[in-house]
């Protein structure tokens, strides 16, 4: 078995954005996907999020494929919650050990974050702006996509 150590900051949002995790869902839906994950041989540090989408800081093993990892978990979670649609897409950021701890706070802190409207925009998107995308981008998120790690050199982070 290969050593590896491989984490991920995913997020993936409701169909539509649609304001469909409630608190209610929210505390079957959390371990579900965690167990979900166990069962591929992944780790979830950190789950939390907001009303439309949610965040997970994972470990997924070098044998299987982020896509693979996130399409599972959303067709199994709206598969078991009828209620709950997913969005096409997802956003997948890796995460260094250095700054796994950094990934996890902001993540269990995403309920404070969107209340105080203090989310970095960057760690937010799931849509298909990546690598090879002709999309506009902001000359902010320009500079931390080229010129800097997500979690580190931020003048302000707010967690």
């Amino acid at each position: 078995m290969p050593f590896w150590r491989l984490y991920y900051h995913l997020v993936w949002s409701t169909k539509n954005r649609e304001h469909l995790i409630s608190r209610n869902l929210e505390v079957r839906l959390y371990p579900y996907i965690i167990a979900k994950a166990k069962e591929m041989d992944c780790q979830v540090y950190a789950i939390n999020g907001w009303v439309y989408h949610i965040h997970l800081v994972i470990s997924i093993p070098p044998k299987l494929a982020i896509a693979d990892v996130v399409k599972r978990l959303k067709g199994a979670s709206s598969h078991e919650f009828e209620e709950l649609r997913w969005q096409r897409g997802y956003g997948a950021l890796t995460v260094g050990e250095r700054h796994r701890a950094v990934a996890v706070a902001y993540v269990e802190n995403q309920k404070a974050h969107h209340q105080e409207k203090t989310v970095i925009n960057w760690l937010e998107r799931d849509d298909d702006l990546d690598e090879n995308s002709t999309a506009t981008v902001s000359p902010e998120e320009l500079a931390i996509r080229e010129h800097q790690g997500v979690y580190e050199d931020l003048t302000e982070l707010p967690f």
